[in-house]
């Protein structure tokens, strides 16, 4: 959402209007609920971060805890809440390795305070699901996925080939975390999920059901340029391991199509060195740039599994085909054949197949706009509202504390 577009937005809940909280988190008014909200970490603008600037324009004022503040790192709509940084924010070197501070989240979730507040609402992957809210107020959470860390990332970001035999020092913290996510996954009194996908997480290891409200894309921004379609595939994404970069690599070379790629991370060196000449690196891009790339290329390739993916939406939304692989979010964004190709297997083969496949359906490019259309920032706010309403019309219950 464009920031201009979120200083629009209507209030949280079109029942009530949100009051604005003090300074010292205790202001009350008539009109509606005190909120406040809490975020994993304020490190960039990713889709996590799309998502809270959806809801914080919705609930103007409300303060923001986090675990990890980079300041001028989000967008100037967050960075104009009230920021409340937990004491992780301060610790050496915590803006660049804050996942290494994991088993301090914990302790600093729990530290927040939210006396003064009648709705909490937390946008979480990781830990600030497990905020302890006072016995009056409601916590809605807005999953984009249990502790993704602890539970089937493991291997992606402290295995061995990553971390050496510092992998075995992690594995008992790990799993500890992950029996905290889970203990402490009572302390919410209403999930939503950002996928259906998501929705299955979190009744696997939460025992718990919730709603599925897609996240915002901004197809007023993203939308076809009138440039013709290139011979390029893109890329667009953190240079992370579990993004499975090197499939979309692979699978390029064998179809015979130049490869773009979007996106900056720790794993930008290994790739660069296994790619040919016939990949390009093109780092951070304005959102301009992105949307011409988007026009411009022949298919937007998504190898690895995201919970969601606005990737995927916002390249349908400029009238492109998407090449994904069959599982997460993108099997509920993606038609296949109709908007692009689902791949069952994450094979280099099986996606060049697709790609190569994608010349004789005749797609059109009306028919991927008007799937993007259904996460509109618009779906998202009423979407998102009606789930509030819900909340605040049941009757109160009582807070799970510490684990």
């Amino acid at each position: 959402m464009t920031p201009a577009a979120a200083s629009q937005a209507p209030p949280l809940s079109p029942s009530e209007a949100v009051a604005r909280p003090d300074r010292d988190g205790a202001g009350a008014s008539a009109a509606g609920p005190r909120v406040a909200l809490a975020h994993d970490w304020l490190t960039g603008m990713r889709g996590g971060e799309k998502v809270l600037d959806a809801i914080a324009a919705m609930v103007p004022g409300a303060p923001i805890h986090t675990l990890i503040h980079v300041p001028g790192s989000v967008s100037p709509a967050i960075e104009a809440h009230p920021i409340v940084p937990a004491f992780t924010s301060r610790l050496p070197l915590a803006r660049r390795l804050y996942r290494h501070f994991l088993p301090l989240f914990p302790t600093a979730v729990e530290l927040f305070d939210f006396d003064g507040y009648d709705l909490v609402i937390s946008t979480s992957h990781c830990a600030v699901k497990s905020v302890i809210r006072p016995g009056r107020a409601r916590h809605l959470c807005y999953c984009h996925s249990p502790m993704r860390y602890a539970w089937d990332q493991f291997p992606w970001y402290f295995g061995r080939e990553r971390l050496g035999a510092l992998s075995d020092v992690m594995r008992p913290v790990m799993r500890h975390l992950a029996r905290w996510d889970t203990a402490t996954s009572g302390r919410v009194d209403r999930y939503v999920a950002n996928s259906q996908y998501v929705a299955a997480r979190i009744r696997r290891y939460y025992n718990r059901e919730s709603a599925v409200v897609y996240p915002p894309v901004d197809t007023e921004f993203f939308q076809p340029t009138g440039e013709p379609p290139g011979e390029f595939c893109l890329v667009v994404s953190a240079l992370v391991p579990y993004k499975r970069l090197d499939l979309a690599i692979a699978a390029c070379r064998l179809a015979g199509r130049p490869l773009r790629i979007v996106g900056t991370g720790p794993e930008q060196v290994r790739l660069q060195r296994e790619a040919g000449p016939e990949v390009e690196f093109l780092g951070s891009r304005t959102d301009a740039e992105l949307r011409a790339l988007y026009s411009m290329a022949y298919a937007v390739i998504l190898p690895g599994v995201e919970d969601f993916g606005i990737v995927p939406v916002e390249a349908q939304a400029c009238g492109r085909p998407v090449v994904a692989l069959n599982r997460g979010g993108a099997a509920e964004t993606v038609i296949d054949g109709v908007t692009g190709r689902l791949v069952d297997e994450d094979t280099p083969e099986a996606f060049a197949d697709a790609l190569a496949s994608l010349a004789g359906l005749g797609l059109d490019p009306a028919a991927a706009r008007a799937q993007a259309l259904r996460f509109s920032p618009s779906v998202f706010r009423d979407a998102f509202a009606r789930e509030v309403d819900r909340l605040l019309a049941e009757p109160p219950v009582a807070p799970v504390s510490r684990w």
